[in-house]
């Protein structure tokens, strides 16, 4: 049996003249449409971890909301890596980023993400965003 890795994630979202709208970037290989994920680092929580990766990957901030909302595992590096993924409302978008030569990002309608999204988990995951999207929306405390 292989290794455990532990990850999380964010679905990046806004909300712009009442439609939702979701961040989605490229995966570093494929280059098909993601969410920004990463390794949950010791002195760090799963939504610290995930906030710090949407910076890194994504060049993204803002409030990573205390709701699960689900989570999924994938085999990579000889193991399997767990994924816990959560909503975060993004308030900042910078123009340069850790990985902005990397990567590319991509502002979507929430209804419109899952036709972009390949992976099955992801939109598992999209689906279950939109069923809680009440929500999701009363758990926003930064409008900034």
């Amino acid at each position: 049996m292989g290794s455990i890795y532990d990850q999380s994630a964010v679905i990046p979202f806004q909300i712009k003249n009442k439609e939702i709208r979701i961040l989605l970037i490229t995966s570093l290989k494929s280059r098909t449409w993601i969410f920004p994920k990463g390794f949950i680092e010791d002195e760090l929580s799963a939504q610290q971890s995930a906030e710090k990766e949407a910076y890194e990957e994504a060049g993204i901030e803002g409030q990573v909301l205390d709701l699960l909302l689900g989570e999924y595992k994938y085999n990579k590096w000889g193991g399997t890596c767990h994924v816990k993924v959560f909503p975060m409302h993004v308030t900042k978008i910078f123009d340069e980023w850790p990985e902005d030569d990397l990567r590319k990002r991509k502002w979507m309608p929430l209804k419109n993400a899952g036709d972009i999204v390949e992976k099955s988990e992801l939109q598992m995951l999209l689906k279950k965003f939109k069923k809680n999207i009440k929500v999701i929306i009363s758990l926003i405390t930064d409008y900034s």
